[in-house]
Order: C-alpha cells, then structure tokens, then sequence
C-alpha cells in the first residue's frame, strides 16, 4: 500500500501538461491547452487541460479527471499503476507500508530480475547495431524481412552473439548476479560451467502493458531442421506468459482510439502490421490463448479480430480459444487470407491503405464463418451435419449475453436451413450440461426467450442535474462573495456579505437536502469540513482528491467546452451577461430547483398514502395538513420561478 504522504508528494509532483504532454500534442489556449482527443478520433479540438486546476475534460468521449484518471484511462493503469508511473518519471521513492520480509524478498527478486532484462535488451540491440557480426546476420536478417531502421528501433529488437558465453561473461562483468541470469532463461547451466541460451538467435523482446521488458522469444538463424524455430524465456517472477501479449505496450493505445484489436499468431505478424500502419495488433507468441490474455485485451475493447494464417486444420484448432474469447463476452471476427499467405507476408506486399481496406472489408462475425467452414465440410453427409450443428449449438452458448444467443440461433437457422426451435432445444441441452457441471442445475437462462417487460412510468422528476449544478456552482464560485438581502431587527432591508459556499451549504443544512449520489454528498462534507477551519479547498484539492469519483466529477462540471476569446467583447462589441455577474439570481435559483426537487417528492408521497383505502381519520387528517403545507410552499416557489409548477 502506498503512503498517503507519499500519493500527496507524488499529485504535488506531477504537472499535468507535462504528463499528457507526453502522449498528446497541447497546443496553449489562453491559460489552458487543446488538442484532439486521444480517446476518438476527430478534426476539431476537444480535448482540454487545465494546469491550474490540475484536471483535464475530453469533450468528445466524456472522459476527464486528474493526471492519475489521464493514466489510468489512457493506459488502462490501476490506481496504484498510475500513481507508480508517475512516482517514476518525477524520482519519487515509494516505500510500500507493513510489507512482509516475503514481500520485501520477492519485491527485490522481481526488480532484479527487471534489470537484468533491461540490461540484455540493450546489450543485444547494440550488438546488432555496432558489431561487424550482429550487422552482418542480424541486422541483415530483419532487413531481409523488409523492416526499416525505425522499425527495429521501435520494437527494441537484436542479436545475441553466436558464441558460447559472451553475454553471460558481459552480464557478470556489469555485477548482475549469475542466478537471476539463470532465473530469466538468459543463461543456462551446464556442470557448473554458464553459456548463453539465446547465442546465434535474432532476438524480440517482451514487454508488459507497461513498456518494460520482462522476457525474450529468440529465433535461430540455422537452417537445420532438428534446431526449434524460436525459444521463449521461461516462467519467472517477472514474466508469466499465460498474462503477457506480445506487442501489447505499443498496441494499447491504437486498441482504444479503434474500440478493436487484432490477434495474430507471431512476432514478425505484429512488427509487419505495424510498419504497415495497423497499430491494434498483439500476439499471443508461444501460446494458445488464455483467460487472462483475453481479459487483459478487454481491458481496451471487447471487439476483437482473429487473422487466421493456416489451412482448415489449423483454423479449426484455434476454435478452443475463440471459444474462450465468446465466454467472456468478447464479439469476435475472423479474416481468412488467400492460400500461401500470413499477416506478415500479405502485409509485405500490399501498400497500407489497400491492407487496411482488406482487413475491414473480410472480416466476418465468427459464428457465421464457422457456420460456413463446417457447412461445407459436412455437405452430403447427415453425420457429420449432425455433429456441426451441435458444435455450432455449442459456441454459441457460450455467449453470455441472451439478446446476442437469440440474434446467432435465428442467423444459424437461417444459414443451415433448421427449424429455429430445433437449435434452441440443443442449445438448452448444452446450458444444462454446463450448469450440472457447475453444480447450478436449477439457474438454466433460457437462451433465446426474452420476458416481456411492464412499461415503466418515467419520472418527471428532474434530479441529478439540479444536484450536478448546485456541485459545479460549489467548486466554481465557493470562494466568491454574494451580497444577500436581509431585514436587520429594526425592519430595515440591508445587505449582508457573504461567499457562495457558505451560503449554499448553509441552505443544504437548513433544509435537510439529501443528494442522490454519495459522491455529491462527499464534495459537500468536504466543503464544509474547510469552511469550519475557516479555509476554502485549494482549486486542485478536489481535482487531485484520493477519491477518483470525485476527481472526476470534479473535472466534469468546472470545465467549459466553449468560451469567449479575449477579444471578443472588443472586436464586436457585444456583452453577454455572465454566469459570475448575477451569481447570487444563480445560487438562489439552484437551491430553489432543489427545494422544489423535495417538495415534488414529498407530495408524491403523500398522494401515494392517501389512495390507502383502510387509512385511518387521523391520518388522514395529519396527511391532508402535509399536503396543504406543501402546496404553499410549491406555490411560493411557482411565485418566485415566475411559472406554473404542475403536479407529478
């Protein structure tokens, strides 16, 4: 667990131009910056940060927040991912509290282990780069493949010498430790005697979400047949391939603007796509596709696109995963490509534009190219027909939601040609079968049949949105002073001064108001917490708050998507009346929205209790008296809003 003295340090720390900075081009306006969202994609300029009070509103996708909401949502970063990010880039130490000796010992395992990954990154991508050897195999291998220097450059990839030891005797002579040498599959042992696993291997990096390098996949260059292919680096405390995505740190952001992302099989796939200009591509390199691969790419999107390289055989192999991908309610797509091809290859050959039309134009939803795959392999053929309805039936149980298992039992019908109530029939049997197998014999969904729903009364009662601006006009203006009419005890009409704030949360007391949202109760609680120490929250206090709904909330209602330039007034001569010139009209009109908000409430209550046919005299009597009083009051209130205020 962080310190909260050390998050404080940290939000002090971080300038929020500097960090967005770094992953959007800001572009000043006034006191502010603009740029295009980095959440969508758009021509006009949406996308606003404001230093001064530390937050950030994308206008375009409704995202906003503070310089740690930016991470976490940009990077798809935890709270405590984000606040190490961040504690990294400006040198702040963080000393985890009540860690355990066990914690501490795998703590300095796990960045041990990092730094000699870092270490050997850089030591085969030099001597890829500067040695006569490593130009002359390796280099010219991936230029071979059609890479550019700044593709290499980008994906950090290079050359391990192909001599018995020469990286290890480098490592060691650095002082990196000869057992997390041999922990990380960097170097292996033989009677005492350490070589160098990846020697004569062109060399890709793995790196996690973010960015570090955690593991290797080496090719070897020998053409004998015996020789695997590629080694991967083994399983350690810093790298579980099970939860790791080959190209996922330069993916992620691609993944988000596109809402998609593409799977391939290999490492040459990605780098491929990417110089080709598709971003949105990771592999799942060495292994078949797991639950936590899939729930890390939907950390970015649920839309996902598998391109397939091999035969029938091989398409049909990959099901499994697929499979596992519907389970979790990911929607799935496939792109075939023509025989003799693969990512790498057709992206070789076909200029980018062309490729990205490609990828677009052949992806087909899966359930229905799996249809069309084992159709035509069973044709002529009742068992084997058989047997691919009830694969079919099969996937597309696994689809949780039950609007979707609906949609694909009458598309499936339709392409089989079979009775739709034949499918779902089979369907059941299948859900049964899973249930049993889950224990939960008595919770069978029905697949396709949606109960009819009561039409539900809308409530014309407006509430948040009175709550939101009674908020917003909080955090704008708490600080300004507002002179309030007041009769002094001599029945004279003077006028007292007093701030926004105080005014607002004196009136919230007085009458009780309740707020919908916990949140909004917070701000106030807050507020007032300042106020009794005789002190206004400082412009970032709620913008950098521990709580990230309130931080967001915060950025949401004191940004403003338009305003006046500075010289409009001048060059046109036109004077609009301003929201701070009439602030005291503002606060009273929020507060009576807010009287009415209750009184509407109130009498809705009452007119429920009264239709009671077996209520007594007396409370009838007491209920009426309510009533009375609060149509008084909704009428003063009609008064003062200058309109009618109709029963709900």
């Amino acid at each position: 667990m962080i310190p909260k003295e050390t998050v404080d340090k940290i939000f002090e720390a971080a300038i929020i131009e500097e960090v967005i900075g770094d992953f959007v081009q800001l572009k000043r306006s006034g006191t502010s910056f603009k740029a295009r969202s980095p959440f969508s994609d758009e021509k006009t300029p949406s996308f606003y940060v404001v230093p001064h009070k530390g937050i950030y509103k994308c206008f375009s996708s409704g995202k906003g927040g503070n310089v740690v909401n930016f991470l976490m949502e940009h990077d798809k970063l935890s709270y405590p991912e984000a606040l190490r990010w961040l504690a990294a880039r400006y040198n702040i130490e963080i000393v985890e509290e009540e860690q355990t000796e066990g914690q501490k010992e795998a703590s300095t395992e796990r960045e041990s282990l990092a730094l000699v990954a870092t270490f050997a990154q850089e030591y085969f991508s030099d001597q890829m780069l500067n040695t006569e050897e490593g130009r002359a195999i390796g280099l010219s291998y991936f230029q071979e493949r059609g890479f550019r220097e700044e593709t290499i450059k980008k994906f950090k990839l290079g050359f391990c010498p192909d001599k018995w030891d020469e990286f290890t005797k480098a490592a060691l002579a650095k002082g990196y430790e000869l057992k997390f040498l041999l922990q990380s599959g960097l170097s292996k042992d033989r009677d005492g005697s350490p070589y160098d696993f990846f020697r004569g291997r062109v060399m890709f990096p793995i790196s996690n979400v973010a960015g570090k390098v955690i593991a290797f996949g080496g090719r070897t260059l020998r053409t004998d047949k015996k020789a695997a292919k590629y080694f991967n680096s083994p399983e350690s405390p810093l790298y579980y391939k099970s939860k790791v995505l080959y190209g996922i740190d330069l993916a992620k952001q691609a993944i988000v603007k596109q809402d998609a992302c593409y799977i391939v099989e290999g490492y040459t796939d990605v780098v491929s796509l990417h110089q080709s200009g598709v971003e949105n591509v990771v592999a799942s390199a060495g292994t078949s596709l797991t639950e936590d691969q899939i729930r890390l790419i939907k950390r970015y999107t649920k839309n996902v696109v598998i391109l397939f390289d091999g035969d029938a055989a091989g398409i049909k192999a990959s099901f499994r995963g697929i499979d596992m991908l519907l389970s979790q309610g990911m929607n799935v797509r496939v792109v075939g490509f023509p025989d003799g091809e693969d990512p790498d290859s057709f992206a070789k050959k076909t200029p980018s534009s062309e490729l990205i039309a490609f990828l677009k134009k052949e992806a087909v939803d899966f359930i229905v190219f799996k249809t069309n795959l084992l159709s035509d392999e069973a044709a002529g053929d009742p068992v084997k027909r058989g047997s691919m309805v009830r694969d079919i039936v099969a996937s597309i149980a696994l689809i949780p939601d039950v609007i979707q298992r609906s949609i694909y039992v009458q598309e499936c019908s339709r392409l089989l040609t079979i009775d739709e109530t034949l499918l779902i029939q089979e369907m059941n049997k299948v859900v049964k079968q899973e249930l049993r197998k889950s224990g939960h014999v008595d919770r069978i969904p029905d697949p396709v049949i949606i109960p009819a729903q009561q039409p539900q009364r809308k409530d014309r009662i407006q509430i948040e949105h009175q709550e939101r601006d009674l908020i917003r006009l909080l955090l704008t203006y708490g600080d300004h002073i507002v002179h309030v009419p007041m009769e002094s005890e001599d029945g004279q009409e003077v006028e007292e001064e007093i701030t926004v704030s105080e005014y607002l949360i004196y009136e919230v007391e007085a009458d009780s108001l309740a707020f919908s949202k916990p949140t909004y109760t917070q701000v106030i609680l807050d507020y007032a917490s300042h106020l009794d120490n005789a002190k206004f929250p400082s412009e970032k206090y709620f913008a950098t708050h521990h709580d990230q709904d309130v931080s967001s909330l915060c950025a949401h209602l004191i940004t403003e998507q338009y305003a006046l330039s500075d010289n409009w007034e001048l060059k046109h001569q036109i004077y609009p009346e301003k929201e701070d010139e009439k602030l005291l009209k503002a606060v009273r009109d929020c507060i009576g929205r807010l009287r009415l908000r209750n009184i509407q409430l109130m009498m809705r209550e009452v007119n429920e209790q009264l239709k009671d046919a077996e209520l007594k005299d007396e409370d009838m009597a007491r209920l009426m008296a309510r009533k009375i009083k609060l149509d008084k009051a909704k009428i003063q209130l009609s008064t003062y809003f200058g309109t009618a205020i109709l029963d709900v």
